[in-house]
C-alpha cells in the first residue's frame, strides 16, 4: 500500500505587520494596578500563503502594547521553511517551524509567530475543500453563543456600560461581560450591581479581573459576587496560579473561567489536571494557531469542560463552533475594519459564515495600517 500525496506545494508566501488603531484608549484592572498602560493600538501579524494550484489561505496573529515586531521578525526567519511543502500536511509543518525556532522556545512569541501561518494553512485547506473552517474540522452546529465584552471595560462610566450593554443586545448578542479587579472593590460590587439591576437575571453576565486579586481577595470577592448569578468569573488569579484557582474553583458555586493568557497546550494541560477552570479559554494565535488549539480542545472536552476562547472571533468562532459540548465566543468589534465581511449575529448566537475556509479577506484599509510586509517564492495569480 502507498502513501497518498498531494501534487500540490506551496508557492508564495507574504507576511505583513499591521497596526489597528482604537478609537479609546482601553484600561482594564492591570492599568488600574499600574502594571500596564492603557491600550491605544494592537499589533497583527498577517500571513498569506499560496499554493500551486492557486488557492490561497490567509491567517493572523496579535500582539497587545509589546511584541508585534518581534513575532513578524521571527515569522520572517522561519516562513520560507514552507516553500515547495505540501500545504496538506499541517501537523508536520507546525512541527517543522517550531524546530526551526526551537532555540528560543517552543511557546510564546516564537510560536504565537508560526500561528499566523498555521491559521493561513487551515484556511487554504478548508478553500481548497470548498467548506467553511467549522465544516472542514467537523461541526456539531451553525452558531455559537456570544457575548460582549468591548462594553464593559473599567475605563467606561457605569452609565456608558449600562447603555453599550443594551445597544449589544439590541444587536443580537447573548450575554455581557463586565471587567472588575478595580483597587477599591466597593466600586467592582457598586458596577455589578447596576449591571445586573438593569440586565435582569435572565441576561447571562460574566465578571473579568484580569488577574488581579491575591487569593483572600479573590475569595472574597468570589463570595459577595455569588448574588449576581454569574455565568462565570473571570481570571480572579494569576494566571500561572493553578493551585490557586483550583482552590477557588472548588469552593465557589460560580464558575471559574481562565487560560487565555497561556501560550502553550502544555500550560493549559496543568490547569486542567489540577481541575483550576470550569470554563477553558484558550486563544489559538496566543497558544501557537489553530493545530495546537485542537489538541487542546479534545483534552478539555474530554474533562467535560466549557469552552469560551478568547478574542479573535473570527478564528474562534468556527473551532467553537466544532467543539462537542456547547460554547461561548466573546464579541469584540475592535477587529472589523481589518476585514471587507462581517459576522452576523442573532438571537444571542454567532452564525458560522458559509464562506469557504475563515471567510475573511483583508480590507483596503488593513493596506493602509501596514507597517512593514515581505514576500518569499512566487505569486501564482
Amino acid at each position: 500500500m502507498t502513501a497518498m500525496t498531494s501534487s500540490d506545494r506551496i508557492s508564495w508566501i507574504r507576511l505583513s505587520s499591521v497596526y489597528l488603531p482604537l478609537a479609546t484608549p482601553i484600561s482594564d484592572a492591570k492599568v488600574l494596578t499600574g502594571r500596564q498602560r492603557p491600550m491605544t493600538e494592537i499589533a497583527f501579524l498577517f500571513a498569506e500563503i499560496g499554493a500551486e494550484s492557486g488557492h490561497r489561505g490567509f491567517g493572523f496573529s496579535y500582539s497587545k502594547r509589546a511584541g508585534g515586531p518581534g513575532q513578524y521578525a521571527h515569522a520572517r526567519e522561519i516562513a520560507p521553511d514552507l516553500l515547495g511543502e505540501d500545504p496538506s500536511d499541517i501537523a508536520r509543518l507546525w512541527e517543522k517551524l517550531v524546530w526551526a525556532g526551537a532555540s528560543v522556545g517552543r511557546s510564546g512569541l516564537s510560536t504565537q509567530a508560526i500561528a499566523a501561518l498555521d491559521v493561513a494553512l487551515w484556511d487554504l485547506k478548508a478553500k481548497r475543500a470548498g467548506l467553511p473552517l467549522a465544516k472542514l474540522l467537523g461541526a456539531h452546529r451553525d452558531s455559537v453563543r456570544c457575548y460582549n465584552t468591548s462594553g464593559g471595560f473599567l475605563h467606561t462610566p457605569i452609565e456608558q456600560v449600562i447603555e453599550n450593554a443594551s445597544a449589544a443586545l439590541e444587536r443580537g448578542i447573548g450575554g455581557i461581560k463586565l471587567k472588575v479587579g478595580h483597587p477599591d472593590s466597593r466600586i467592582d460590587l457598586a458596577r455589578a450591581a447596576a449591571v445586573r439591576e438593569h440586565l435582569g437575571d435572565g441576561v447571562p453576565l460574566m465578571v473579568d479581573a484580569n488577574q488581579q486579586w491575591d487569593r483572600p481577595a479573590a475569595q472574597r470577592m468570589g463570595r459577595a459576587l455569588e448574588e449576581f448569578g454569574l455565568v462565570w468569573i473571570e481570571e480572579p488569579l494569576d494566571a500561572y496560579d493553578s493551585a490557586g484557582h483550583a482552590a477557588l474553583a472548588a469552593s465557589l458555586d460560580t464558575p471559574i473561567a481562565t487560560g487565555e493568557m497561556l501560550t502553550s497546550v502544555a500550560e493549559h494541560a496543568e490547569l486542567i489536571r489540577l481541575g483550576s477552570a470550569d470554563v477553558i479559554q484558550p486563544d489559538a494565535p496566543r497558544i501557537g494557531g489553530i493545530t495546537p488549539f485542537l489538541r487542546l480542545a479534545a483534552l478539555a472536552e474530554h474533562n467535560r469542560l466549557q469552552l469560551a476562547p478568547h478574542f479573535a472571533m473570527e478564528i474562534h468562532l468556527h473551532l467553537a463552533a466544532a467543539y462537542g459540548l456547547e460554547p461561548w465566543v466573546e464579541h469584540f468589534e475592535w477587529l472589523e475594519p481589518l476585514f471587507d465581511e462581517r459576522l452576523e449575529i442573532r438571537d444571542g448566537r454567532m452564525i458560522v459564515p458559509d464562506r469557504p475556509g475563515l471567510g475573511l479577506t483583508p480590507s483596503e484599509q488593513a493596506a493602509k495600517w501596514t507597517a512593514d510586509e515581505c514576500e518569499f517564492g512566487t505569486r501564482k495569480d
